[in-house]
């Protein structure tokens, strides 16, 4: 538990795929790597602000996670060196690959990145959930969206996106990051905090006087994405490999690994 899929690992699991399902990419340097990783090595936009996907380990500063294990899946189907860039928040993940610096990244699925960046269908759900202090008199995710109210969350997450679309009386505060958000909502004097249910209950046994409401508020679809300048042909191959991903048991053995709960693989796309 807790350590990364290694190449032969992700080899191993090329090899259970039924017979031509990887055809066109595995072995092939094109079109699948071209269009992939056009550079000759795939580029990996990890985000660490959501320890869903990824978080760094405190003995070996190396990035692990779901995340991680899908991007060397990837490489060791495209038969292309893996490099990650490692960032502390989603909008620099979003911002690296939009820009192209970044072949794929791993995101919350939104409207508004979708200007930049071409989505798969997603591979994990997970949920979005309140904290508040224990002698806060809200109880319910009904009551957050009320005038007066101040919420914290992390600047360009996707809790930030969709809050900002869908709150009409309350107020966003940002922090830095989202796994800042609880450290800035208790120095601003915020009412709510916002964020992944995990990191939200984990600050909850980190701090005292802290509690989640039940429920969530909304639930995060994460997916892969690439640039949108890639186009189609690049984007069904990327969705195509996550499709896979899912089918064959790699993002439920990968979320086992690193310990993680409360995530469920997503099922499979329509059509």
């Amino acid at each position: 538990m807790h350590k990364p899929l290694t190449r032969r690992q992700a080899l191993a699991w090329l090899a259970t795929l039924p017979a031509g399902a990887l055809a066109g990419c595995a072995g092939t340097p094109a079109p699948a790597a071209a269009l992939l990783a056009p550079t000759g090595r795939l580029r990996a936009s990890i985000n660490l602000g959501n320890p869903i996907l990824a978080r760094r380990d405190a003995a070996s500063g190396q990035a692990l996670g779901v995340s991680v294990d899908l991007a060397t899946a990837l490489a060791a189907q495209l038969g292309v060196a893996l490099e990650l860039q490692v960032f502390d928040a989603a909008a620099k993940s979003v911002e690296a690959v939009t820009a192209g610096q970044a072949d794929i990244g791993f995101f919350a699925i939104d409207p508004l990145r979708g200007q930049g960046i071409l989505f798969t269908a997603p591979y994990v759900l997970i949920e979005g959930a309140y904290l508040v202090r224990q002698d806060s008199p809200l109880a319910d995710n009904a009551e957050v969206d009320r005038p007066g109210r101040r919420i914290m969350v992390g600047r360009g997450s996707a809790y930030d996106l969709y809050l900002s679309r869908e709150l009409k009386s309350a107020t966003l505060l940002r922090a830095p990051t989202s796994p800042a958000v609880v450290d800035a909502f208790l120095a601003e004097r915020a009412d709510v905090a916002a964020g992944v249910r995990q990191q939200m209950e984990a600050d909850a046994q980190r701090l005292p006087g802290l509690r989640v409401l039940p429920g969530r508020f909304m639930v995060i679809e994460q997916a892969m994405g690439l640039p949108a300048a890639r186009g189609a042909a690049a984007q069904r191959l990327l969705r195509d490999f996550v499709e896979k991903a899912k089918a064959s048991g790699l993002v439920a053995q990968s979320l086992a690994r690193h310990g993680i709960r409360g995530a469920a693989v997503a099922p499979p796309a329509a059509g």
